[in-house]
């Protein structure tokens, strides 16, 4: 059994399990600003292995090194920030490794005027160097609060679309006014003077798994419980339910979280003895559909030619860093009722995933929010000093009781997060 054949539950799954249960189901949602974990960062020293380790493992072509690009213009209209030959538009670098957003690649691969990934990422865990992954391989352009990369400049949205999984439509036990879905919407709000969503919109309807309304205000929902990146386009169609084409003309901001379920299975699948060269190939179907979601979106200028940006989080877990699936208590109830026999295959799949993901955002040159590394630390190996992700003792736990969705307070750190890369 899938973690997709429990959506009815509300289980939706997010990597390992990205998202998992904590104990802090009922504290309330964090403020916008109360994200202690965001700045979590490492000196990053010999990350570039974790990839080719993954690669190697799998056997896949590594879409990483293939130098594959969008090689796209979005039409965003998101110009650069700085004025010393920026380009307009989300425009790929052919190589697909330099982020061009006011920032220039210096020799080494890193880039000027803007700070390294691995100067920011790990810095809170006490283990440094026991979590490594390679964003700088790909020159993103970091934002200066450090919650995510900042290769666009947002303004002047008209319209809000929500696409992806649970962790979006929101799940009980919290309640509606702390999904991280409805914090952010008063936020743009006010940031943007938007009509705002109904209070039925915030809700998400426990049949269907949906927002309780899709459409409301400036405000679209199509995220859906148990969703994985083939319900982008193939299966469900989020995005042309979302984004029709009548919509074309507003200047749209799309928020996404998704990834989770599918690697939930692939994870499952690994522990149940699938073979894996097979459990790669399944990690790079996911990394396709996610690559065409996005492209779909910013490649066509006719499509948005006033302006559509892209923000997605990166694929969290509740191990710690561990690849322990069975440290929540309810993992079994997901089919994670057994370890994999190496746990080290684990970790580098779940660091393969997002290392590509990043490449996503700088080929594109959309923005990726640092999910996996603000939740790191804070699941249910959170306690043990072994652990990668090991920040100090006493570290509130942002898994809530379903070991896949996040706490109240968990929904208040993601809100703080797309806040931060949006502001900027």
């Amino acid at each position: 059994m899938r973690f997709r054949d429990l959506a009815p539950l509300g289980l939706t799954a997010c990597f390992i399990l990205p998202a998992c249960a904590g104990d802090d189901t009922g504290g309330g949602s964090a403020s916008a600003g109360e994200s202690e974990t965001s700045n979590a960062s490492e000196t990053g020293s010999g990350g570039s292995g974790s990839t080719s380790g993954a690669g190697s493992a799998s056997g896949a072509s590594d879409s990483a090194t293939s130098g594959s690009t969008s090689g796209s213009t979005s039409g965003a209209g998101s110009t650069s920030s700085d004025t010393t030959g920026s380009t307009t538009g989300n425009t790929s670098d052919t190589t697909g490794t330099t982020a061009v957003t006011g920032n220039t690649t210096d020799p080494t691969g890193g880039t000027t005027g803007g700070e390294l990934a691995s100067d920011c990422l790990f810095q809170d865990f006490v283990n440094q160097g026991a979590l490594i992954i390679d964003y700088d391989q790909y020159a993103p352009v970091i934002g200066s609060h450090c919650k995510g990369t900042n290769h666009q400049e947002i303004t002047d949205i008209e319209r809000v679309v929500f696409l992806g999984d649970s962790v979006t439509v929101g799940t009980p036990p919290t309640l509606a006014q702390d999904f991280y879905r409805a914090q952010l919407a008063d936020a743009l709000v006010d940031r943007f003077g938007l009509t705002p969503p109904s209070p039925l919109w915030k809700q998400a309807n426990p049949i269907d798994g949906v927002a309780l309304q899709k459409e409301s205000g400036d405000f679209a929902s199509c995220a859906k419980w148990g969703a994985e990146t083939n319900d982008f386009i193939k299966d469900n169609d989020q995005i042309i339910d979302c984004l029709p084409e009548d919509m074309w003309d507003k200047r749209t901001l799309v928020i996404i979280t998704m990834g989770g379920n599918d690697l939930a299975g692939i994870a499952k699948d690994g522990a149940n003895g699938k073979a894996l060269d097979e459990v790669y190939a399944d990690v790079e179907a996911t990394l396709t559909q996610m690559r065409e979601a996005v492209e779909w979106m910013v490649s066509d200028p006719n499509k948005f030619p006033n302006g559509i940006f892209v923000v997605f989080a990166n694929v969290y877990e509740f191990t710690d860093g561990t690849a322990d699936v069975t440290s929540c208590p309810a993992a079994g109830l997901g089919g994670f009722d057994k370890p994999w026999e190496n746990p080290d295959e684990l970790k580098a799949l779940m660091i393969y995933l997002n290392e590509e993901y990043m490449k996503i955002a700088v080929d594109t040159q959309t923005d990726m929010i640092f999910l996996l590394e603000t939740f790191c630390g804070h699941g249910f190996n959170a306690d043990d000093p072994t652990a990668p992700c090991y920040r100090g003792p006493d570290q509130k736990t942002l898994f809530d009781l379903t070991c896949i969705h996040p706490t109240p307070a968990g929904h208040g750190v993601i809100t703080d997060l797309f806040t931060s890369v949006v502001d900027e």
